[in-house]
């Protein structure tokens, strides 16, 4: 017998333990493309509902500089509004994801009138005489406060903001860094914060440090990318437009030294229109291979988008004393493109492969219907093939192995494959050629 069940649990259940409702709710990130907000929410979620750990309301602070500050709300300001969003939030079948979504447009709601309020709650984290609940936060110490109105190390503007006397700190810590800070209560029930309560809140305080963490982390990366793209960008536009613009100074200048007789004046201006195509060769890449737009996805035949490439002159001349082997399947599928871009894409990929076959060599163009779903063009060479390292990098901005490629063209094909919502492979290896596959969505003939 075989029993199936959903990856995400689907809805809330009243007797499932706590530890289960926690771990599911906090699980809904990995499924969802959450930003770190919404992944904070989850988290903030995890705390309050009634399924999961049950705090009424939920205070989060992040860390800006060397201050904390105060920046989202969750939970009723009052019995009255608690019992309407606690009776919604009971409701028979319903989802953790329409539990984040009411708590993601509950917080926008608390938000326009609690956002003067919350933007005075900034503490700084290098204050000697650090008060409570900043002061968890600096000593990175779980904090539960109790009779907190008589207790000198609790800020009086925080309890006049949050009006109870017992809650909770949870810390945001990772390696050793405070991300931001958590405070629960149990304002509207006034029901004790136990032992169980802090243990479990402990579990959402540290996945939420670690989210803020890596989330900033990976904006290091990308910061990182981004600049060492500029330098490679930089490096290939000095490279490639060194030569044109030394020739074309050079023979300026001998047209300007002296005079020059009718033949050697056409000579040198001819080189430098030369030059200047180049360079306008080289602006146009630039330009049009980084800014790629589909705004939408048409069902397009490609056959005679195909049928058409193989008699294009720049392909016709390329291909002399070559072979171009074409086989596209009977009754092929229609396939989800922009034209304009798919024949650029098909181009690029037989433009390369015709530069490295030999003379009396063979370049394979095949289209073949994968399954329902996909159809697939293959393009392949007779080439030298390539190696290990050519293969890591040949998707990488500026790489080429060419000797005046500029390395964009199959930056320019994958980023395309990607806006059609396809895919890319490269098989090869020294000495056996390469062989590109594109994979496109696929839409049957007459299909709406």
């Amino acid at each position: 017998m075989i029993e199936s069940y959903k990856l995400q649990p689907a809805n809330f259940n009243p007797d499932t333990p706590k530890e289960f409702v926690l771990l599911s709710i906090i699980a809904q990130s990995f499924f969802q493309p959450f930003s770190l907000e919404d992944n904070l929410l989850v988290i903030l979620t995890a705390l309050t509902s009634g399924a999961g750990i049950g705090f009424n309301r939920a205070m989060l602070f992040l860390k800006d500089g060397e201050k904390l500050k105060a920046t989202m709300w969750l939970g009723p300001r009052s019995p009255e509004e608690a019992e309407a969003i606690w009776s919604m939030l009971s409701s028979p079948g319903l989802g953790y994801a329409e539990i984040v979504e009411h708590n993601r447009d509950l917080v926008i709601r608390m938000m326009e009138s609690l956002q003067p309020k919350l933007k005075s709650f900034i503490y700084s984290l290098e204050d000697d005489n650090l008060l409570l609940p900043a002061l968890a936060a600096k000593k990175q110490e779980i904090m539960l406060v109790t009779e907190a109105q008589s207790d000198p190390l609790v800020d009086p503007n925080f309890l006049d903001f949050v009006q109870v006397d017992s809650f909770l700190c949870l810390p945001l810590v990772a390696h050793d860094e405070v991300m931001g800070e958590i405070v629960v209560d149990n304002g509207i029930t006034h029901a004790p914060i136990t032992r169980k309560d802090i243990e479990l809140a402990s579990l959402c305080a540290l996945l939420a440090g670690n989210y803020i963490y890596t989330t900033h982390l990976y904006k290091k990366v990308v910061e990182m990318e981004k600049m060492a793209a500029l330098g490679e960008m930089a490096a290939f536009v000095s490279h490639q437009l060194r030569n044109p613009i030394v020739a074309i100074g050079g023979f300026t200048q001998q047209l300007l030294k002296s005079p020059c007789n009718p033949e050697k004046c056409y000579r040198n201006l001819n080189i430098i229109l030369d030059e200047i195509k180049h360079l306008e060769e080289i602006i146009y890449k630039l330009s049009h291979f980084l800014k790629i737009k589909i705004k939408e996805l048409l069902p397009i035949d490609f056959k005679p988008i195909l049928l058409g490439i193989l008699e294009r002159p720049d392909i016709k001349a390329k291909a002399k004393n070559k072979t171009i082997s074409i086989r596209i399947a009977d009754e092929a599928p229609l396939i989800l493109c922009d034209p304009v871009y798919f024949e650029e894409t098909v181009v690029n990929l037989l433009d390369n492969a015709l530069d490295v076959t030999p003379p009396g060599g063979r370049v394979y163009l095949r289209a073949c219907k994968k399954n329902k779903k996909w159809l697939t063009i293959i393009i392949k060479d007779s080439g030298p093939g390539l190696d290990k390292k050519s293969l890591e990098k040949m998707f990488s901005p500026f790489y080429t192995t060419k000797e005046n490629g500029i390395g964009l063209g199959l930056l320019f094909v994958k980023r395309v494959m990607e806006m059609c919502g396809g895919k890319i492979e490269v098989q090869s290896k020294p000495g056996h050629g390469t062989m590109f596959k594109l994979y496109f969505k696929a839409q049957e003939r007459g299909q709406p």
